[in-house]
């Protein structure tokens, strides 16, 4: 008698983790592509981390999203680091291979331009400058994405200046950071407008940026998706804009890791994002 094939797991790391959508979205491509797997939310405290990365392997684990506190801390435990990690300095993702090698990822900035492209697929990156407010994590994903796109230029404001100086320093010239008190200013000549910091989620202050600069045609997104119509996306629907919620960005940045982990691409429909909204 054969042995039984290993069913391969798959979770998401982070504290807290009980508000993670991951799980309802894999399991949804489990359950549509009729894949023998499990995908399970994991609260890791930091000093746990590097433990629990080692032993997950053995119980069957072939990989694990990673989201806050861990995306920078699990780049000081894997072996391989992709490029696009390194130059984010995050990762989102980690495979564990069979030998034995924990290689980490990250697929956000890939998953920001597709969400983008699906949305606005009328954009191109090279029409015009983008604005961007703020400079935390997802900033870096996205700057990094947005210039290999080939955006001419990023404007860029972030509430404490000192941290959009740092992107600034480490993308080049052609990122040019603005006071916050003139990133209404950035509005007016971007063909892009992009919110990465929390401001509009719920639960949190919303983004008081001067939207007066809107103008038809231009494309926006909120990296915010509770609530999916935020203030921005709310005053720049009124404008005439071209807006793209920040759902779509959690659900194409999953295509990849799934895949690796197992063997199979899904498609991201209508289907996906109402599994991911459940």
């Amino acid at each position: 008698m054969s042995p039984l094939p290993r069913i391969p797991l798959a979770g998401v790391i982070g504290s807290p983790i009980a508000h993670s959508k991951s799980p309802q979205l894999h399991r949804h491509w489990l359950k549509t592509y009729g894949i023998a797997g499990h995908y399970v939310p994991m609260d890791v405290a930091a000093e746990d981390l590097e433990s629990v990365l080692r032993t997950l392997p053995k119980a069957g684990f072939v990989g694990v999203n990673v989201t806050i506190p861990h995306k920078e801390a699990v780049m000081q435990i894997a072996d391989l680091i992709t490029d696009r990690a390194i130059l984010i300095g995050a990762a989102n993702t980690l495979i564990f291979r069979k030998d034995g090698k924990i290689h980490a990822d990250n697929t956000d900035g890939y998953g920001f331009l597709e969400n983008l492209r699906a949305g606005a697929p009328g954009w191109n990156p090279r029409s015009g400058p983008a604005a961007l407010l703020g400079a935390g994590g997802a900033a870096r994903a996205v700057i990094a994405s947005l210039l290999d796109a080939g955006v001419p230029e990023i404007m860029l404001s972030n509430r404490t200046r000192v941290r959009a100086e740092v992107l600034q320093q480490e993308f080049g010239s052609r990122v040019q950071v603005y006071d916050w008190v003139q990133a209404g200013n950035m509005i007016d000549d971007a063909s892009l407008l992009v919110n990465t910091t929390s401001l509009g989620m719920i639960g949190k202050p919303e983004l008081r940026v001067p939207l007066d600069g809107l103008r038809p045609g231009t494309v926006v997104t909120d990296l915010v998706y509770t609530p999916l119509k935020t203030r921005l996306l709310s005053e720049a629907d009124a404008a005439g804009c071209v807006t793209v919620d920040g759902l779509g960005m959690l659900l194409h940045q999953a295509v990849p890791a799934f895949e690796r982990w197992f063997g199979t691409r899904p498609e991201v429909d209508r289907a996906t994002r109402a599994a991911a909204l459940r």
